[in-house]
């Protein structure tokens, strides 16, 4: 079993920036595929990025490439989401997941067995 906090949302302005924070419990973190999704009123969840266990490889969505960047601390247990160039479209609530199939080539959230609550991010233009 898998808990899961995200923690950092909130509101900012278009240009600006904010850094994520996914706190898992749990002894299986260090060896899980991290992924952050996003969900925006009335959108279906959507894929932003993951990262494999070890933070060796990484993938992103096209619309957050060059703004973006996941990162991990395996000691801390914890994964992150720096997130830079805010624009609007980017308002969402931001979950973080754990990848069941253990690969970051899985990008859908069905492919996600454990969720955190969510964090709330507002870019305002």
């Amino acid at each position: 079993q898998v808990q899961l906090v995200e923690s950092g949302g909130g509101l900012v302005q278009a240009g600006g920036s904010l850094r994520l924070s996914c706190a898992a419990s749990g002894r299986s973190f260090s060896t899980s595929t991290m992924g952050w999704f996003r969900q925006a009123p009335g959108k279906e969840r959507e894929f932003v990025a993951n990262i494999n266990w070890s933070g060796a490889l990484t993938n992103y969505a096209d619309s957050v490439k060059g703004r973006f960047t996941i990162s991990r601390d395996n000691a801390k247990n914890t994964v992150y989401l720096q997130m830079n160039s805010l624009k609007p479209e980017d308002t969402a609530i931001y979950y973080c997941a754990v990848n069941a199939r253990g690969s970051t080539y899985y990008t859908t959230p069905d492919n996600y067995n454990y969720w955190g609550q969510g964090t709330q991010v507002t870019v305002s233009s």
